[in-house]
């Protein structure tokens, strides 16, 4: 394999008890974690079921929901897989599961809509905050919690393996105000906009590690398109894969996608970015690639992508310059590569001096208005920000054009602050912004009497203030490539 680093050479590094994350599967009948009590399964689908039992042996499946029985035969390696069809949602069911002389119960089963929640820190960050750094109204929040007990939760555990796993610890738990502070708070406010509005329960597969880069979600086959990724490990040089085994490729999705990749989902909502800004343009090749393989994964096609663009940040090393700018840009980007996709624009609700914005339900609400619009097909949900289209130069102003404004763009009644314009001379300087009609924006300068180029938010820290009506921000953007 190319370039793979010493460290790899361990079979495991875990951080839960290694008795649930056998991969030893004995011939009796068995199934792994996360087809277990309390789980959500997709409605109105062929839900995938699997498990391993004796080489060739018979498993019988009955669903609650049904009086249909299914019969399956595990394969050389004894693994048997069946397609369960689902009904609208409902629930709590049992299904019933039996071998040759095993016979398993699994309780409490609901249908409903099925999300995979990955990424890293601001997607892993609890309702009960970091250190220091708190949730937003957390309190309340998980006081409600109480109201969703439909909302179920599957967390991956924290494993690397630099072999791929068949399966994974973990259980699912319903919310209440016990189980509420240890959920993602991006997520499980995601799932509670989506149970809200659609009155369905709703099952989030929670596979998150802090500080890791895109490639580490990724597998051997895809990176070896990525030759640069094996140079050290990561792209970049912030964390040391041999201290931090998380940090190398592949070694999460060996451990944290493929023991639930067969599980039938809805979709994927992704918020992660930082640990690859020093790298953003390699980032807008892998992202649309990671996005094609989970989808291959989970059964093909074009799966809803929803992902958050990372929120703006005083980085004081100096060397970053404008390096997560890009890395936002390269998000906005990848958008024309990946189908059935959505960002989540937050460029005014980031935090200078914290990398971990507290305003998690703002990153919340705008996923869901994605998969509330683009999935679901519910009217009267706006959704997407404003998108720079074209600019035309007439004199001394630049005008801007954006695309969906339907009901015109605003600031808040305040003064644009976030527009720069430069001239021949490639120099930046701060630009007075009007809005002018319902997708337009002047922009100009006394100190560039001829623009060339303009940039909109276009610093590693910024406070966005251009939306739309539905009040989402714009992106930063430029209209220059300097």
């Amino acid at each position: 394999m190319p370039g793979r680093i010493g460290f790899l050479s361990i079979l495991i590094l875990c951080f839960s008890s290694p008795e649930s994350l056998a991969q030893l599967h004995p011939g009796h009948l068995s199934l792994p974690a996360v087809i277990s009590d309390h789980m959500v399964l997709q409605q109105r689908t062929k839900a995938v079921i699997w498990g391993w039992a004796e080489k060739g042996g018979q498993v019988s499946i009955a669903p609650g929901w049904t009086t249909k029985k299914y019969t399956v035969v595990a394969d050389s390696t004894g693994k048997w897989k069946a397609a369960i069809a689902t009904p609208s949602a409902g629930g709590p069911y049992n299904i019933e599961f039996t071998g040759s002389e095993t016979h398993l119960t699994i309780k409490d089963v609901f249908i409903g809509e099925v999300w995979v929640c990955s990424g890293q820190s601001n997607m892993e960050m609890p309702l009960k905050g970091y250190r220091k750094q708190p949730v937003l109204n957390a309190g309340a929040i998980i006081a409600a919690s109480a109201h969703h007990p439909e909302i179920h939760v599957f967390r991956v555990p924290k494993v690397v393996s630099p072999a791929p796993l068949s399966d994974c610890g973990g259980s699912w738990e319903a919310a209440d105000t016990g189980t509420a502070p240890g959920f993602s708070a991006v997520a499980y406010q995601y799932a509670t906009a989506l149970q809200e509005r659609l009155k369905v329960p709703v099952g989030i597969i929670a596979t998150y590690w802090g500080g890791t880069a895109i490639q580490s979600w990724m597998s051997e086959e895809t990176l070896s398109h990525f030759p640069e990724v094996w140079l050290t490990g990561r792209p970049d040089t912030i964390k040391d894969p041999e201290k931090d085994p998380e940090h190398a490729p592949s070694i999460l999705f060996n451990s944290m996608i493929l023991p639930v990749c067969d599980y039938t989902v809805k979709g994927f909502v992704w918020y992660q970015g930082e640990s690859n800004r020093e790298h953003p343009l390699l980032y807008r090749r892998l992202l649309p690639a990671m996005v094609k393989e989970w989808r291959a994964r989970w059964g093909g096609g074009t799966l809803p992508f929803y992902y958050v663009q990372i929120a703006p940040y005083g980085y004081a090393d100096p060397y970053h310059k404008l390096l997560p700018a890009v890395l936002r840009e390269s998000q906005l980007l990848a958008l024309e590569d990946i189908p059935n996709a959505g960002m989540a624009v937050i460029l005014d609700a980031g935090e200078e001096k914290y990398i971990h914005p507290p305003d998690k339900t703002v990153v919340s609400q705008r996923l869901a208005y994605l998969a509330l619009a683009k999935t679901y097909h519910q009217k009267g949900v706006d959704c997407n920000s404003p998108v720079f289209r074209k600019m035309k130069i007439k004199g001394p102003a630049a005008y801007l054009y954006f695309d969906f404004v339907k009901h015109g763009l605003t600031s808040g009644n305040k003064a644009l602050s976030q527009f720069e314009v430069a001239g021949a001379d490639h120099i930046f300087h701060p630009a007075t912004a009007v809005i002018i009609h319902r997708n337009q924006v002047k922009v100009q300068c006394n100190a560039v009497a001829a623009p060339v180029a303009v940039r909109y938010g276009f610093k590693n820290w910024v406070k966005g203030d251009l939306y739309n009506s539905a009040g989402l921000p714009a992106s930063s953007f430029r209209t220059d490539d300097w």
